[in-house]
């Protein structure tokens, strides 16, 4: 008798040993193939930029070390057979130690020097004139800060990346209506395509371009937050095919692995910052024209968070 109850005893602890041993299995099959798709994803991602460093980085920067970094985020409104104009322009600077990221819109309009095109216009010609290499030149010529890496966005199919979110969630300041689409005051849902119109309103709002960074800025930081979080698990195949058609960025797999394992608590406390300046025409077109002390304390702040300073 004791010797069957043995029997059965080690029988139920073999099938037992071979449930976990094939929910095991299962994991790491799954775990294994999201890594191939992420490698995968990142691979068609990668677009490299001509240059080893900035030359605004006067000593070298360790992601191993958390040493504080930034990343330009370009939006693009491209179109076939035409590179199109940067929508928007945003620095992000990411400080580890201090567990907390600076996020500072450019206005598309703003005037300044276009490096390596010798004269001055908007800022966000940079980029019909010269691309990502001579946006990032200009950026940095404009804010005195180095960018490290630059992340570039199709604007147009940006939504495609919220619907494979399942939708953001965002807290609207004031209800307003464009392009036929009625937004309320208050926390709103968004589809992919109502997120793109949400971000792109910006004539009926009292804050004109800063009102349309902002909201901007809401869809970047409902993006990370949702992409973060273990709910959006189950999207993560139409999440990286979206990710994989509609941004570039010269971060290669290794170091976005290091940046999500020693920055990510930094997503949790993000700072908006404003730049000020003041409409003008000059034959007949419209710029923003920031004051040099403006620029400087802009620059000195996010010199500060860089840990330049």
């Amino acid at each position: 008798m004791r010797t069957d109850r043995r029997k059965k005893r080690r029988k139920r602890l073999f099938i037992a040993g071979i449930l976990i041993s094939l929910i095991f299995l299962a994991i790491g099959g799954y775990v294994y193939s999201l890594y191939n798709k992420v490698q995968e994803t990142v691979s068609n991602m990668h677009e490299p930029i001509n240059r080893t460093k900035s030359e605004k980085r006067i000593e070298e920067f360790s992601l191993e070390n958390k040493d504080p970094i930034s990343i330009l985020l370009i939006g693009v409104d491209e179109r076939k057979n035409d590179r199109g104009r940067a929508d928007s322009l945003i620095i992000m600077t990411v400080n580890p130690q201090k567990r907390s990221v600076e996020m500072l819109s450019i206005p598309r309009d703003t005037r300044t020097e276009i490096v390596g095109k010798g004269k001055a216009d908007k800022i966000n010609h940079s980029y019909a004139f010269g691309g990502v290499e001579m946006t990032i030149a200009t950026v940095e010529k404009f804010l005195d800060i180095p960018v490290d890496y630059y992340i570039k966005v199709n604007m147009e199919s940006f939504k495609d990346i919220v619907d494979a979110l399942g939708g953001v969630t965002v807290n609207n300041p004031f209800a307003f209506t464009y392009e036929g689409v009625s937004f309320p005051k208050g926390e709103i849902t968004l589809n992919g395509e109502k997120a793109l119109k949400y971000s792109r309103m910006r004539y009926d709002d009292p804050r004109g371009d800063f009102g349309r960074q902002d909201r901007q800025k809401q869809i970047i930081e409902a993006i990370i937050k949702k992409g973060a979080s273990f709910s959006s698990l189950t999207n993560y195949s139409d999440v990286l095919s979206a990710i994989g058609k509609n941004i570039k960025t010269n971060l290669t797999f290794e170091e976005m692995k290091l940046i999500q394992s020693n920055y990510k608590e930094a997503r949790h406390n993000i700072e908006q910052l404003h730049i000020k300046g003041k409409g003008t025409k000059m034959n007949g077109v419209y710029y923003l024209m920031v004051p040099e002390e403006e620029r400087l304390q802009i620059s000195n702040k996010l010199k500060e968070h860089l840990q330049m300073q």
